[in-house]
This record gives structure tokens, sequence and C-alpha cells, in this order.
């Protein structure tokens, strides 16, 4: 008797199982670009930056207050390929990297740099969720840019 009750349970667990796994499961996207337009949306709105402190200006821009930091193409600050980037491009003037961005995005830093755009083309360590590292060719112009808290418009 005891055997049919355990087997009547053990039917019931993995019918309610398979049943959530259905009921849970989220279509695949069906491209590449879905992908990324689903993790970008993941991680946008996952960010600590994105989630606290964020406008919309008159260009229907998103505005966030973030930190600002340098980085320069050494062994040190990145991994080993420090002269290609996470996306697998170049290092070169005009990238940045930040984790809670999704890897394209454009970004202006007006209260830094004016009207300049930067492409989102590398990720930082996982500790750093809420920055934007910018690049420069050069440690000595890293280290002379320091830390800044800025206004980011995402494009």
């Amino acid at each position: 008797m005891s055997r049919y009750i355990i087997s009547a349970t053990l039917l019931l667990i993995l019918g309610t199982l398979s049943s959530s796994i259905v009921i849970d499961a989220a279509p695949a996207p069906e491209t590449v670009e879905g992908v990324l337009a689903d993790n970008g949306a993941a991680l946008l709105n996952e960010s600590p930056v994105a989630t606290s402190k964020t406008s919309i200006d008159s260009d229907a821009r998103r505005v966030v207050d973030a930190t600002i930091t340098a980085y320069s193409s050494e062994v040190r600050q990145t991994d080993s390929t420090p002269f290609v980037t996470a996306s697998g491009t170049t290092v070169r003037d005009g990238i940045v990297a930040a984790n809670w961005l999704p890897i394209g995005t454009k970004i202006r830093i007006p209260e830094i740099f004016g009207d300049r755009v930067f492409v989102v083309e590398d990720r930082m360590h996982n500790r750093h969720q809420d920055r934007i590292d910018v690049w420069f060719s050069t440690r000595a112009e890293a280290v002379h840019f320091g830390l800044k808290k800025a206004k980011v418009e995402i494009l």
C-alpha cells in the first residue's frame, strides 16, 4: 500500500515540475538581434545606475548619473589580451567599458566630453556594475583622468 502512495506522490511531483517548466518557459529569441535585445534589456533594467537616478531629457534620451573612470591597455588593468575588447574589436579612441549597458550602445558624457559619442565595446571586472570606463591610449592619461561623477546620455 505504501508503495502505491509513494508512486502516486512521485507522479504528482513530476507532473507539477513538468507543468511549471512548460508554463514558466519563455520563448527563445529567433534572431541574434533578439538575443542581444533581450540581454541588453535585462542588463539595463538590472543596473543600479539605471534604476536609481534615471531621467529623460528633452530629446527623449535616457540620462543617468554614473561614475566615470579610465583605463589603458596594460595587462594589470585588463586581461591577457589588453588590445582586444570584449566585443572582439581592437581598442581605439572612443570606446568605453560598461557592464550594465549592452555592447554597441552609444553614449555621451557632455559634462566631461561635450558632444563626443562613445560606444560600449568592452566590459569591466564584475565588481564594477555601475561604472563607465573610458579607454585612453596611455596609462598616464588614464591616471590623470581619475574618477569623476557625471550625467550620461544613453543614445
